[in-house]
């Protein structure tokens, strides 16, 4: 059975990890050995031209009228995939969604992204009704599916775990020319990040020989850039004279793509993740980190605790910098628990390729098109 898959999400060249995620998942699902095919309706602020065949409509934020011609796109195909984070959504948390979703007549797979433990009233509308429109929603972790049904007014029924997928073929090992310990954090940058409680932890390994290099790789997040400028980032230059560790941070301020991304994971030897909030359902970084068969250490959000609890990583409270401190210096002393790290994180991996996620994908709108009347 060949099924044709409609994406509503943002897609490069936008930078985000919305738009990576769409891209991996839609290379995998139509890969030479599936043959199924697809189309993108990109979400943009503005409207914008796209020089990629895959790209067959624009919904542009804010634009009275743009469900019309998205949801007359999307419906070209069988399924349409539609990934929900409630920033990237024009109107009040991204409320715009909701005349694209009720215009619909394929059957729509809603990806949720972020699930909130504690949200507004209208967040937690919002996104009862993107699950009441859907036939389907997806959570990548059982914590975030487990929040949903018991937090949210949604089908039970309707809520799928499948986890974020990663790249196939072995993970890229090199070594670090430098001989210093490399601590790696990556995404893009801006409040929430908990950067700062990561670089107050260094302090706790300057002294170490060795000294460790932390880097902070990645570009200012475009909406805070726009809003804020780059003030958060200014703040950790502060942060990091302050505490007298200037010659253990660097900065790559560029977006990483893939390639040279694969090169700065490979020479890391362990992936830091402080993140502030304890909503974070769903981490790209975590689950390429664990791909990369990397130690991780996390601040203990939901999709951080379940996969790190069986000794893939180190788990530490919010906003503590000494705990960070404390878990790095275990990681970078002691080799016999990077090395069960490393079988820990191999294993994991296993389950989660992008290949054997797609098919989970491919399966579930197989199931939705055999409940969908044929004429639609």
């Amino acid at each position: 059975m060949t099924i044709s898959y409609g994406f509503l999400s943002t897609y490069p060249p936008t930078q985000c990890g919305l738009a990576t995620f769409t891209a991996s998942l839609l290379r995998a699902l139509t890969s030479p050995a599936g043959g199924d095919r697809a189309g993108v309706v990109r979400v943009v602020e503005a409207t914008t031209y796209a020089d990629r065949p895959e790209v067959v409509g624009h919904l542009v934020s804010h634009s009275p009228g743009g469900d019309v011609p998205a949801a007359a796109a999307l419906d070209r195909h069988d399924v349409v995939i539609v990934q929900h984070e409630y920033g990237i959504f024009g109107g009040t948390d991204g409320e715009d969604l909701l005349p694209v979703l009720r215009r619909l007549r394929a059957p729509a797979i809603a990806v949720l992204h972020t699930v909130l433990s504690r949200p507004s009233a209208h967040q937690k509308e919002v996104l009862e009704q993107v699950i009441a429109l859907a036939g389907a929603a997806v959570t990548m972790t059982e914590a975030a599916r487990t929040r949903l049904v018991a937090e949210y007014d949604v089908d039970p029924d309707k809520v799928t775990v499948i986890p974020h997928g990663t790249p196939g073929g072995p993970p890229l090992r090199l070594l670090n020319p430098s001989g210093e310990p490399l601590i790696l954090t990556w995404g893009l940058l801006g409040p929430g990040k908990g950067i700062e409680w990561a670089i107050a932890g260094l302090r706790l390994v300057r002294h170490l020989l060795p000294r460790p290099r932390y880097v902070i790789a990645g570009q200012t997040h475009p909406k805070v850039l726009a809003e804020q400028g780059e003030a958060y980032r200014l703040m950790l230059y502060s942060r990091i004279r302050a505490l007298g560790v200037a010659g253990l941070v660097t900065f790559e301020r560029a977006y990483l793509e893939q390639d040279r991304l694969n090169r700065l994971v490979g020479r890391a030897d362990v992936v830091l993740l402080p993140y502030d909030s304890p909503d974070q359902a769903t981490s790209g970084v975590l689950v390429e980190a664990l791909a990369a068969h990397k130690p991780v250490i996390a601040t203990a959000f939901p999709h951080a605790v379940e996969v790190l609890g069986g000794g893939a990583g180190l788990l530490v409270p919010h906003q503590d910098a000494p705990a960070i401190g404390a878990a790095l210096k275990r990681v970078l002393t002691e080799p016999d628990l990077v090395s069960s790290m490393y079988d820990e994180a191999r294993r994991i991996s296993q389950g989660s390729r992008w290949t054997v996620v797609a098919e989970r994908y491919r399966t579930l709108a197989a199931t939705l098109l055999s409940r969908t009347p044929v004429a639609r």
